[in-house]
């Protein structure tokens, strides 16, 4: 059975933008078809929580291969936009220089239940909250939504590197 959502799901509105993707790419270097996030729709940072969409395209670049005429999303695209979700949290609330430009990458997954599927042309929600921020780690629970339903789960430790 899902988790409980880890917020309101009203509040992560996908046609809203709290982040940019030139928002996005500030925080992380991502880019091209690694970049897995469109904007950023909600960010609370007291509360610790963010929110992200990704608007799959209607041809993605991994369509054609997983699973050829029945199209899904490979899992681990779903983490790593829950990851890059989280490290844009993290670079929101830290300051880069901070950290002498350090990158924030993966350095644990935990607890991961897949719940879903993902198709083109689908806007995947992904909510972020915030366990705790160290100076050398953070760690968050995420979820990944289309309509409404819970595609993901999983506990994200992401470090500086």
């Amino acid at each position: 059975m899902p988790s409980e959502p880890l917020f309101d799901l009203a509040l992560a509105d996908p046609t809203l933008t709290a982040g940019t993707i030139d928002d996005l790419r500030a925080a992380n270097p991502q880019r091209f078809e690694m970049e897995q996030l469109s904007r950023i729709c909600y960010v609370d940072v007291p509360l610790g929580q963010v929110a992200g969409v990704l608007d799959v395209a209607d041809e993605p670049w991994w369509a054609r291969g997983h699973i050829p005429e029945r199209p899904l999303m490979p899992g681990v695209l779903m983490i790593e936009a829950a990851a890059q979700l989280c490290s844009y949290f993290v670079r929101r609330v830290y300051d880069a220089a901070e950290y002498g430009g350090r990158f924030f990458g993966f350095g644990g997954i935990d607890d991961v239940k897949f719940r879903g599927t993902v198709f083109p042309g689908q806007t995947l929600i992904i909510l972020g909250q915030k366990l705790e921020i160290r100076p050398r780690r953070a760690v968050f629970r995420t979820q990944g939504y289309v309509e409404g339903r819970m595609c993901f789960e999983a506990t994200i430790t992401g470090m500086w590197v």
